[in-house]
């Protein structure tokens, strides 16, 4: 299983990225898909997740109203849609597979049985 996370970058506040994740060796279609990011010294924090077939989401409350995920199964790729980017939203940024036989906390990384290797977000003030 190989998840491929890209689209980080630098960014002035207020802008926008979207990263996207593409995923090989799972049946996507079968996978919760989230975002999770880690600053430097902090631990690493749930950001939003999505079902399988796209048709439910929910995002931690700092980032409500101006990031969305969306999943194409079709391309097996995940997006994160980032507007009004803001400093504390700098961070590595990981996208992570849930099996369906995974019965952890889906808001933690323990919920998450696949990592990809993160892609560096940064937003200057």
């Amino acid at each position: 299983v190989q998840l491929q996370a890209s689209g980080g970058g630098l960014v002035q506040a207020g802008g926008s990225l979207r990263p996207s994740c593409v995923a090989s060796g799972l049946a996507f279609s079968r996978y919760a898909m989230a975002w999770f990011r880690q600053a430097p010294g902090n631990e690493r924090e749930f950001v939003a997740v999505i079902s399988p077939s796209g048709g439910s989401t929910y995002y931690v409350d700092s980032v409500k109203g101006r990031f969305s995920i969306s999943r194409d199964n079709a391309k097996n790729t995940v997006y994160l849609q980032m507007n009004h980017l803001k400093p504390e939203d700098t961070a590595v940024y990981y996208c992570a597979a849930r099996s369906p036989r995974n019965s952890g906390n889906n808001l933690g990384p323990d919920g998450y049985d696949y990592w990809g290797r993160g892609t560096q977000v940064t937003v200057s003030s």
